[in-house]
């Protein structure tokens, strides 16, 4: 009982906050969750909700610990705060605690027009559930049906997140490479490992909403380039690396050799350090295999300068001369892709629309992959 006390005391002020989405209502009329409760094994929780709240509701002024393995009963009252109307409720826990709310991990759903029957929900804690702080999202969206979305964005409604400890599940101390901060290092090459982003790692790079996997590349400096691939992995995969500034400077969706997997051959001058981040297109996730070997550049990567861009800086328009087209990717210095289309030889590019910064220029296409940094002004 000591033990689930100081567990409980300690909760609020050691909890992660993963990168969740954020979605709610866009007004605090109407619709809304007017009671939760949910007693585990220390803590609990019994909140309130009206008045209504606009956007996520974060409440982790009370926090609850639950078993893995274990059975608990969760009390919800979906109703309103103004007038009555139509609408769906949905509870997600994070059991892997990746940052998603997985369709698998949705512990109860509710429809109809309140007043109605307080719902109950009884929560089955996977054995196999990582053990730490987690969050639990409760969404009731007036107008929505059954299964909500739970990122969404509505009118009228509620969402609202509450801290979940759990123990005895999967210890994830020994899954290292979360973050930049403690990746997997690799120092010698070739190198070869199978693995797996499902359990135990959350969505710490921004381009997607899978969880991601940092690798830390050293000792290269004999080796005039890397070729990183993912050919071979259970699910579709997304590459990034980056330098040890946080800036992109290369990245690949779907690999020239093998399909949805990926794979990309850049040089090492003026590196003596990488990031390499593996993760999932959209929030996919699964087994992959990693190799890193000596790689072979084509011409245009050998010189650098597959492609002329001006003029750079930049401001409302660029043009693009090659030798030939491809697939234009633009990055911007989160990384995130901000535009993506197909190029001729030569072509302007609108980048009106876009923020000023620094960015990242990619073209792809059959023989090889060249990115430049492209600054608009």
């Amino acid at each position: 009982m000591i033990k689930l006390l100081l567990s409980c005391a300690f909760l609020t002020a050691s909890f992660s906050y993963a990168q969740y989405c954020a979605g709610g209502p866009t007004s605090a009329n109407d619709s809304n969750i007017e009671s939760v409760s949910l007693t585990g094994d220390g803590g609990g929780i019994s909140y309130t909700g009206c008045p209504g709240v606009i956007g996520l509701e974060e409440d982790f002024s009370q926090s609850v610990i639950l078993g893995a393995g274990n059975n608990y009963t969760l009390y919800v009252q979906f109703g309103t705060c103004g007038g009555n109307y139509g609408g769906a409720g949905e509870v997600w826990i994070d059991f892997n605690q990746n940052g998603i709310f997985e369709s698998t991990e949705s512990v109860g759903t509710w429809s109809g027009t309140p007043p109605t029957a307080q719902s109950v929900f009884n929560i089955s804690v996977p054995s196999t559930a990582t053990m730490g702080q987690t969050r639990m999202r409760i969404n009731h969206q007036e107008g929505g049906s059954i299964p909500l979305d739970p990122c969404a964005s509505f009118s009228w409604g509620s969402s609202t997140d509450f801290l979940v400890d759990i123990q005895g599940g999967i210890d994830c101390s020994a899954y290292i490479g979360d973050d930049e901060s403690d990746p997997r290092p690799v120092a010698s090459y070739p190198f070869n490992e199978t693995y797996s982003n499902t359990i135990c790692y959350s969505n710490n790079n921004p381009v997607y909403n899978s969880p991601d996997v940092y690798y830390l590349l050293t000792n290269f400096a004999s080796l005039s380039s890397l070729e990183i691939s993912l050919c071979g992995s259970g699910f579709d995969t997304f590459l990034s690396v980056k330098d040890t500034q946080g800036n992109t400077i290369a990245i690949n969706d779907d690999g020239p050799s093998c399909g949805p997997q990926s794979e990309l051959t850049l040089p090492t001058a003026g590196h003596d350090s990488l990031f390499v981040v593996v993760e999932g297109w959209n929030n996919e996730t699964g087994s992959y295999t990693i190799n890193i070997n000596q790689g072979t550049l084509s011409l245009d990567q050998l010189e650098g300068n597959g492609f002329s861009l001006f003029p750079n800086p930049a401001t409302s328009s660029v043009v693009y001369e090659s030798a030939q087209g491809g697939q234009l990717t633009l990055l911007n210095a989160s990384g995130e892709i901000v535009k993506r289309m197909k190029m001729t030889a030569h072509q302007e590019v609108d980048i009106s629309d876009l923020p000023k910064g620094v960015y990242l220029f990619k073209v792809q296409n059959e023989s090889s992959t060249t990115v430049q940094k492209l600054l608009i002004q």
